[in-house]
Parts: structure tokens; C-alpha cells; sequence
């Protein structure tokens, strides 16, 4: 008996369902990885630095949750889940409706310009839409956060921040957003880790398209100019364990 369900993780967190048919006609059920799981860690039935998050948001008691930038939705859909398992472990009392009831909300933001990375739940019938019902904004960060998140004064118990990643991209989006944030809520940054880009191979029809090769260095540069008045946990495991997918740094920041 395991404390996390290997069948759940690997049927519903850490790919997609896709409906096809078989060579007789029939429907069958095909399971594809979720886009860039593997910058996480994650695996088939690890669900890598994602377990820190869902752990966070289960600490935390967290309603309200958003990730800025999601290319194949695997944060949002933990955030969704850690706020569910609240409501069936008895945390959260009321309805249970993942984006309007008692138990909180995952918003994602994400511009969907094919920078940094393809979205792949755009479409109405995406598996993430479908079964995990995120409030979404298809929007630059900026103006998601100046025309929804202050227009209907939205506060934040937990925030990723995984849109753009140069520094400046990465600064903005934490100097508006953590103003947000709900004393003692907690704030990620995902790909940190500057040792995991360093190793990182990536082919060369890859880094000519949109600066993938320096995907850590924005991230790295800023966590490492914040100041004292922030508390910084940095989760990096690069080399620990070489026959394994390895994330590309999580780093937690909240208030001192």
C-alpha cells in the first residue's frame, strides 16, 4: 500500500487521456505524457517536484491558487487536486466544485504565443479542461493581473510563477503578483536550478527557437537579488540520481 496512488498519478496527473480507436473500430483509451512534466521531474508514477507543491497547498490550507504560464497544465492540475483532497479529507466544508465552489480556485494565465513552449489545452476537449476545470486566462501576465486580478481584488494564497523567463519577464511577474499574496502565502519559481540548464543538452534545432537554452538564467539571477526581507527555500536534486529524470529547480519564497 502506497500513500500516493501510482494508478491515479499515472492516469490523471502525469498524462493525458486520449480516446482513439482501436483496429476494430473500437473506442480505446491511450495515456501521453503531459507536455513538459520531465522540467519537474516527473515520471509515469513520480510526480517529482509536484509532490512539494501539492504538499504546500495541503500545509497551507491554500484556496486560492495560480500559475503563471503552463504549457501542458501538470501544476495546475496538483493545485486542483491538493484542493479537492482538502474537501474529502474534511479540511474544506462545502461544495465541491473545483472552480466555483467552497473550495477555492486555480486560475492559469498564459499568453499562448508559442514562446518558451507550446500549450497543448487550448482546445474545449483537452483531458486537462475537462477533468480538472481550471479558470483560465489566455493573456499576457501583465494584463491578466492589472484587468482581472486587482478589477475583481483577487487575493492569493498560492503562486507559481513559470510564464516568461527572462529575468525581467520573471521580475515583473513576481514584483505585481506577490503584491497579491496573502500574508504567510507561499510563492514558487519554477526552473532555478542554473546547474540543471548548464547540463542540460538541448539539440540545436532547438536553440534557435526562443532562447531555450537560457530557461534557468532569468529564474537563477532573480531568486539570487532577493532581499532580506524574503525567505527563500531552494528544492534543486540535479546529479542526485543520474538514471532519472531530475526537476529544473523549485524555489520558495515567502515573507521573512
Amino acid at each position: 500500500m502506497s500513500l500516493i496512488d501510482k494508478g491515479f498519478s499515472q492516469w490523471n496527473l502525469n498524462n493525458n487521456q486520449k480516446v482513439v480507436k482501436d483496429a476494430n473500430g473500437d473506442d480505446m483509451t491511450i495515456l501521453t505524457p503531459v507536455p513538459y512534466r520531465w522540467t519537474h521531474g516527473a515520471t509515469d508514477y513520480h510526480l517529482g517536484d509536484g509532490l512539494l507543491v501539492y504538499a504546500a497547498i495541503q500545509f497551507l490550507r491554500a484556496k486560492i491558487c495560480v500559475c503563471l504560464g503552463s504549457g501542458g497544465g501538470f501544476i495546475p492540475r496538483i493545485m486542483t487536486q491538493a484542493r479537492k483532497d482538502l474537501h474529502d479529507q474534511g479540511i474544506f466544508q462545502g461544495s465541491s466544485d473545483m472552480s466555483w465552489g467552497d473550495i477555492g480556485t486555480t486560475f492559469v494565465v498564459d499568453a499562448a504565443n508559442g514562446i518558451g513552449g507550446e500549450v497543448d489545452w487550448l482546445e474545449e476537449d483537452s483531458f486537462f479542461k475537462k477533468f480538472f476545470c481550471p479558470r483560465y486566462i489566455i493573456d499576457s501576465t501583465e494584463n491578466a493581473f492589472y484587468n482581472f486580478f486587482v478589477k475583481e481584488d483577487i487575493t492569493i494564497d498560492y503562486l507559481h510563477i513559470d510564464a516568461g523567463h527572462t529575468y525581467e519577464d520573471v521580475k515583473n511577474d513576481f514584483e505585481l503578483y506577490s503584491s497579491r499574496v496573502k500574508r504567510g502565502g507561499i510563492i514558487s519559481i519554477h526552473d532555478t536550478d542554473i546547474n540543471y540548464q548548464n547540463n542540460h543538452i538541448i539539440t540545436d534545432d532547438v536553440k534557435t527557437q526562443n532562447n531555450h537554452a537560457d530557461y534557468s538564467f532569468g529564474p537563477n539571477k532573480f531568486v539570487n537579488e532577493l532581499g532580506p526581507e524574503w525567505q527563500r527555500f531552494d528544492f534543486f536534486n540535479e546529479g542526485l540520481d543520474r538514471t532519472n529524470p531530475s526537476s529544473t529547480g523549485l524555489t520558495f519564497i515567502k515573507h521573512a
